[in-house]
């Protein structure tokens, strides 16, 4: 028995570091001590993909609620021409006895770009990177609900307890950086979307390859930051000992191997105190940089910045960034073309500045950019002026790693309702942006309940690589 055995021989190290969590300034980030890890699968480091990847990171723009297609990116005449007019076939619907007769939209579409792509005139920063862009109009889903079709679109399956995408994505490449999370996630300052934080939860994956969320207000990190009168050397000595608990502890129980990947979080906190307030600091960006994201108006500043912030993660290393907005304010059942307005007012800048700043700084070809929500909306209306679910079809964007710029895929029936040419499953666009980043969506799996389960879960959903989507 060593010495530091004999002074300490029955301590209970779980009782031990629940007392210090708060002495240690919250250096074990949220849910550290609820969760374990397996060895052998922790991010503190790159691991290589299966082949040669077009990209290395993806900037996720969830638009939660469901985007009107045929308002923003799928433009219509047939439903401009029926305007008031009875649908002629049958309508999967949300609300059965709110449903209405086609509904044109009130916007106007204009070809933009050299591709001349078609875009409505409630988007005309996205009109700016026309030719910069993937937009898929026949993407579909299978649930019209909300919560179903969310987890579907970040977990593969309708059921909660899953992987999310980002997780899966960190589970197979590692972390390019030791000091930052390979997962980030910028939450809207006025609160959480649907579901909660199970929108970046790692499911049955180990903890470490959950998404961290980072704050706009306070604290970018919850329990990050030391209490006042704790120094640097002080933390590093706390760090120093707990370690040597969980060391000696790991050699008595050689088979515990969570303990590593506990070492290497509180490692990974004390990092993070240096190297997240410096990401978060935007003072340096030039002022045409600001301008550009829109954080000189109101309107545009808060997304604009959290836009900004995205570049400046995927610019050191982070692998996956992903935007919610508070609630689902795209869920547009009355007032249609009123909140349209505002929403892409708020978000249509710093979403097309992104794009442009990536490309102007060399980051967009191996960064993947995608503008998306969780379904679409229908093509009669709700009540006066609203559109409820349409699972069959909604449209989304995508920009860089490798992906075919100023080009439409796919197309819907006359009136938006369906996807019939080209279809995009999400399971296939799933296994596509994995394939954009170097990993095959057939071989990245993980034990679990006896089987090996994948975000595409093949061979349940025969999901497929969309390589006509590619350049």
């Amino acid at each position: 028995m060593s010495q530091f055995d004999r002074h300490l021989p029955d301590i209970d190290r779980r009782a031990f570091l629940g007392a210090y969590a708060g002495g240690l300034g919250g250096l074990a980030l949220s849910q550290l001590l609820a969760r374990t890890a397996k060895a052998g699968q922790a991010s503190g480091s790159a691991r290589s993909p299966h082949f040669q990847p077009k990209a290395k990171a993806v900037i996720c723009l969830f638009q939660h609620g469901g985007p009107s297609q045929m308002d923003l990116f799928d433009p219509k005449p047939e439903l401009t021409k029926q305007d008031g007019k009875p649908h002629p076939g049958d309508l999967e619907t949300h609300f059965d006895k709110q449903k209405g007769n086609l509904l044109a939209s009130p916007f106007q579409f204009a070809k933009a770009g050299r591709c001349g792509m078609e875009l409505s005139e409630v988007l005309p920063w996205t009109k700016q990177i026309a030719d910069d862009i993937l937009l898929v109009r026949s993407m579909n889903t299978e649930s019209v609900d909300h919560e179903a079709a969310l987890r579907i679109f970040h977990t593969g399956k309708l059921f909660a307890g899953r992987p999310t995408l980002g997780s899966w994505i960190l589970y197979g490449l590692g972390s390019e950086r030791q000091e930052l999370p390979a997962y980030v996630v910028l939450s809207d300052p006025g609160g959480l979307p649907i579901d909660g934080t199970k929108n970046w939860s790692s499911g049955f994956l180990p903890a470490q390859f959950q998404g961290t969320p980072f704050r706009a207000q306070g604290s970018p990190v919850l329990h990050l930051n030391a209490p006042a009168g704790i120094t640097v050397a002080q933390r590093r000595q706390q760090l120093n000992f707990l370690q040597q608990l969980n060391e000696t502890h790991l050699q008595r129980d050689p088979e515990n191997t969570e303990l590593q990947a506990r070492i290497r979080n509180f490692e990974l906190a004390a990092r993070m105190q240096l190297a997240v307030p410096e990401v978060l600091d935007i003072k340096g960006e030039t002022e045409e940089t600001q301008k550009l994201y829109g954080l000189d108006k109101p309107e545009t500043k808060e997304y604009g910045t959290r836009c900004l912030l995205a570049r400046r993660l995927v610019e050191r290393g982070v692998r996956f960034v992903q935007l919610f907005l508070n609630g689902q304010p795209w869920d547009t059942h009355s007032s249609n073309a009123e909140s349209l307005r505002k929403l892409c007012r708020m978000s249509d800048q710093p979403a097309a500045a992104l794009v442009m700043d990536l490309k102007r700084r060399g980051l967009l070809d191996d960064t993947i950019v995608m503008w998306t929500g969780e379904f679409g909306r229908l093509p009669v209306s709700q009540g006066k002026d609203g559109r409820d679910h349409n699972r069959h079809a909604f449209s989304l964007w995508l920009a860089g790693g490798g992906f075919k710029a100023g080009h439409v895929h796919g197309a819907t029936d006359e009136f938006g309702y369906r996807s019939e040419v080209d279809p995009i499953r999400v399971c296939d666009l799933h296994a596509t942006l994995l394939e954009a980043l170097g990993l095959d969506h057939t071989q990245l799996t993980y034990p679990h309940e006896g089987r090996d389960d994948a975000l595409t879960d093949e061979p349940v959903t025969h999901a497929r690589v969309a390589d006509e989507l590619f350049a």
